[in-house]
């Protein structure tokens, strides 16, 4: 199981983004969170398989929300996420 911490700056708040990517999430069958930042970026706690893992970060970059707009994203790898069931 792959486990990511991802950062998303840009147009991220106020646009659908959270909600379109539960969506992109769900139809992937990603597990994990996804949050608004105080400082008008969005964080992302994301897990699944490697391929499907995959599939989600290259839907995040392209921002699932078409009112959204990603101007920069940060990946991390890391193991110490806590597993989710949804």
């Amino acid at each position: 199981m792959k486990k990511l911490r991802i950062h998303v700056q840009g147009r991220v708040q106020g646009v659908g983004f959270r909600y379109t990517t539960k969506m992109l999430a769900d139809q992937l069958g990603v597990t994990g969170s996804v949050k608004n930042e105080a400082d008008g970026s969005v964080s992302i706690e994301a897990m699944g398989d490697e391929k499907i893992i995959d599939a989600f970060v290259a839907g995040v970059k392209d921002s699932p929300s078409p009112a959204g707009k990603v101007n920069q994203i940060d990946i991390q790898p890391d193991d110490t996420i806590k597993e989710r069931t949804s």
